[in-house]
């Protein structure tokens, strides 16, 4: 089995300088997406990580869907490295918490084969198998009624009452991931290129940018279409569009476009509640918010329109952290989060917990896509 990947200064290089007096039981929360797989050690009892470690690059997907021998080979040596650090090799884990970027529609290898391997290799006695929209929601949120937008190179809603999910977008650049990074990006780059050709809606700024960025406008067709990683180069220009929105009104109007389709996506999903009276909180996590004000400004203005008793809260922390937070609750017995079959899964529960909750005749015909 690869170790996994580590630089000196990193928190678990440290972890045994500032584990070692860290009692158990131990928990373990796991983040596997597009960029690799991190892994927090944790104990119940205390909220903050005990150590953390980034391993290799991100698990391999294959025709059975995501690789559990892959998740396996990277995760069981971080685990065992962290618990050496801190002064606990040998010691059993008590919960563990997966949320893997396509645990939803990629995850039957991993809900068919972790539970056993992982009991086996480390002792766990409790896990649960998330995608990762539900570990960015406990980061962001916790274990309260809210919403959460997960914005990055694509872009998902995710939003409860603790009873039911709803879900919004985060259906693919293809399909979707409106107002997403891929999505401002492409935007960008189809004004720069109707620049190019002189047609209505083009922006000059922009072509500049493309022209710097990717070279001669021509040439980008032959640069991006053979890429595998589309999503990510298209995402890569959407900086240029927020750069040049201050200036260009054509970029400031691809930003406010998406700030529109990520308001309707927070609406979608908002609890019932929130819009009854108490505040619904709306979180807001990802990278996609780091270009700051020409995105969210125009954003609040249509959340306060859309959604007038949401409240916007700062993500308390992100999907890692949210993985932690449902390991340690997990390991308490005080997980409230929806149990849903591929959503949020904790195997060895009663049938009641795996079924989900079924749309009642109302939501239905109010067309609201209860997914819980």
């Amino acid at each position: 089995m690869s170790a996994p990947r580590r630089s000196p200064e990193s928190t678990a290089a440290r972890a045994g300088a500032e584990g070692a007096a860290v009692s158990g039981p131990y928990v373990l929360g796991v983040d596997s997406g597009g960029s690799g797989l991190r892994v927090a050690l944790g104990a119940v009892g205390r909220s903050a990580p005990v150590a953390t470690t980034d391993c290799g690059g991100p698990v391999r997907t294959g025709p059975a869907g995501i690789d559990a021998g892959h998740l396996l080979e990277q995760l069981l040596p971080a685990a065992r490295l962290l618990l050496e650090q801190c002064g606990a090799a040998g010691s059993g884990i008590e919960a563990v918490a997966i949320g893997a970027a396509g645990m939803a529609t990629l995850g039957g290898q991993l809900r068919a084969e972790l539970p056993a391997a992982l009991e086996d290799a480390l002792g766990v006695r409790r896990l649960a198998l998330a995608g990762d929209a539900v570990t960015a929601y406990a980061g962001a949120v916790g274990q309260r009624p809210g919403a959460v937008v997960a914005g990055g190179t694509g872009m998902i809603a995710l939003g409860t009452d603790l009873t039911s999910w709803r879900r919004a977008d985060g259906w693919g650049h293809l399909l979707g991931d409106s107002g997403g990074g891929a999505w401002i990006g492409r935007a960008g780059l189809d004004a720069a290129m109707r620049a190019h050709d002189g047609r209505r809606g083009g922006s000059a700024a922009l072509l500049s940018r493309l022209e710097a960025v990717f070279g001669p406008a021509p040439e980008l067709p032959g640069r991006l279409y053979p890429r595998t990683d589309r999503p990510a180069v298209l995402a890569s220009f959407a900086p240029e569009v927020a750069a040049c929105a201050g200036h260009d009104p054509v970029a400031a109007g691809i930003l406010r476009e998406a700030a529109a389709h990520v308001a309707e996506a927070a609406e979608a999903v908002c609890p019932e509640a929130g819009r009854d009276g108490e505040p619904c909180e709306v979180a807001l996590t990802g990278g996609l918010f780091r270009m700051g004000d020409p995105l969210l400004v125009p954003l609040r203005e249509e959340l306060s329109r859309r959604l007038p008793q949401a409240r916007m809260v700062p993500g308390s922390g992100d999907p890692l952290t949210g993985a932690l937070s449902i390991a340690r609750a997990l390991a308490t017995g005080d997980l409230r989060l929806p149990r849903h079959p591929t959503l949020l899964r904790v195997p060895g529960e009663g049938p009641e917990w795996q079924s989900g909750q079924v749309a009642t005749e109302q939501d239905q015909s109010a067309g609201k896509p209860l997914i819980g």
